[in-house]
């Protein structure tokens, strides 16, 4: 299975590198992801200039794909053009956003019926656009995930793995690149979060 990380000029290194390295923790059990740019370069929030690793017209062929942040995303949930270079079909893809990345979905129709996880400053953005923003640092309904807050990058790749090659993939990967001395505490704490909802009681019909 291969990633697409969307990753725009202004990005944040922590949403599109931690969840782009832990889901490449998988590459020899066949998902790999890749930072994937609308230009051949972009820059980071911090000034880091990357190289993509793949254009947008990797988006189609992509089975996941995730939304990454940055301090210029209103620019982009702006720009007609750009928004539709992003073709996103979530009968097919997984699909996840970073922080700021939900506005990103919001544009395209995506959170039209379902709350999201995003960050602090963006929230009230993400609000205008008629979306339920959560106090959560994670959240999914079928193939579509949210994440909130930087750090929280590492459920959002979780997900992908959970998802894509089974829970022991994803806790060995969380295990690995938890800190030591609290790995078992971290694994737990990630899994806590990314199987919160279906925890959730279901309604009677």
């Amino acid at each position: 299975m291969q990633v697409a990380v969307l990753t725009f000029d202004g990005f944040n290194e922590l949403d599109s590198f931690i969840s782009a390295a832990i889901i490449n923790r998988c590459r020899r059990d066949g998902l790999t992801a890749y930072i994937t740019t609308p230009t051949p370069t972009v820059t980071s929030m911090n000034g880091v200039e990357v190289t993509g690793q793949r254009s947008f017209d990797f988006i189609p062929e992509a089975d996941v794909v995730l939304v990454g942040s940055g301090i210029k995303t209103r620019d982009v949930v702006a720009d007609d053009s750009l928004i539709a270079s992003i073709p996103l079909d979530p009968s097919r893809q997984l699909i996840g956003s970073q922080c700021s990345g939900a506005l990103v979905l919001a544009r395209l129709g995506l959170l039209a019926s379902i709350p999201a996880c995003t960050d602090t400053i963006s929230r009230p953005w993400v609000e205008a656009c008629g979306v339920e923003v959560l106090d959560a640092p994670f959240h999914a309904v079928g193939n579509i995930a949210t994440a909130g807050g930087c750090l929280a990058s590492q459920y959002l790749g979780a997900w992908v793995i959970d998802q894509a090659l089974g829970e022991a993939a994803a806790r060995a990967v969380i295990h690995y690149v938890a800190p030591v001395g609290e790995k078992e505490n971290t694994v737990e704490r990630v899994f806590s979060a990314i199987r919160a909802d279906a925890r959730q009681p279901v309604a009677p019909l």
